[in-house]
């Protein structure tokens, strides 16, 4: 028996969750009490450590949310939509921190996500990086210092498996130009150019998405105005990252009151 958190990661086979278990392995603050996977999975009732092609920890993969959430304390979860909508029920009748790094989330999922919150900690980000959501609060600043002389464009890029776009990513930096300028998102967004478009749209925020090889992540903000140019980056080289952001929520989530928060919460980071 341990006093440390016990975490459930989802969707354990992934390259994520796969990452996820690793981390919290290798942590001394919290211990793996669980994995899931989807029913009918190669894994599901194996031992996760053979199944990753190592060594047996004592961990079989469920397919079973209800009875692995039981008992844990938080869950990471970086999988799809409608498992995460069901996922964040059952967490929260478990009164359990939930880690959502999934993307692809829609208004209507995100209200889901919000009332399960009032029942339990969500911690949801687009990105666990403490690197991208400094970028975040400094695209926020630097919209809000230029005008619309300076056309806003976020370039992403990801590896050839990756099925939504924007990135979740690219979201939160275009929700971040669009706030430093004080408007929504969704009527300035600019994505999908193909044939003749013609000119751009004074004001618009674009986006341009690449997917190819084994790309991890990279984002680029471009401020670009006649005669000058700012470009903001962030490059990740290693999902390790993510997860190592993701372990830290869980385990901040532990003192919290139920509520949903963001990684600007957990970093002690200010929004303003």
């Amino acid at each position: 028996m341990t006093d440390l958190p016990g975490i459930v990661v989802t969707g354990g086979s992934g390259r994520m969750g796969q990452m996820l278990i690793n981390a919290v392995q290798a942590s001394d603050a919290c211990t793996l009490i669980g994995v899931l996977e989807r029913v009918g999975h190669d894994w599901v009732g194996q031992d996760v450590g053979i199944a990753m092609g190592g060594a047996a920890i004592g961990v079989s993969v469920s397919d079973d949310p209800v009875t692995s959430f039981a008992s844990a304390q938080a869950i990471i979860d970086f999988t799809a939509p409608a498992a995460t909508i069901g996922f964040a029920e059952l967490a929260a009748q478990a009164r359990a921190v939930h880690v959502i790094g999934t993307t692809g989330l829609t208004e209507g999922d995100i209200a889901k996500l919000d009332a399960a919150a009032r029942h339990a900690v969500i911690v949801r980000a687009g990105n666990m990086s403490l690197g991208v959501n400094l970028l975040v609060q400094l695209t926020k600043k630097v919209a809000a210092a230029l005008d619309e002389d300076f056309d806003i464009e976020i370039i992403e890029a990801h590896h050839h498996h990756k099925i939504d776009a924007p990135s979740g990513t690219a979201l939160m930096l275009g929700e971040a130009a669009a706030q430093g300028r004080g408007v929504v998102l969704k009527d300035v967004s600019d994505s999908g150019r193909d044939g003749i478009t013609g000119a751009r749209t004074r004001g618009d925020i674009g986006f341009t998405a690449i997917r190819g090889g084994d790309i991890v992540g990279e984002h680029d903000v471009l401020f670009a105005a006649a005669g000058e140019r700012i470009k903001l980056t962030h490059i990740a080289t290693d999902r390790a990252v993510f997860a190592r952001g993701a372990l830290k929520a869980a385990i901040w989530g532990q003192t919290q009151k139920p509520g949903s928060y963001t990684m600007f919460d957990v970093l002690g980071l200010s929004e303003d």
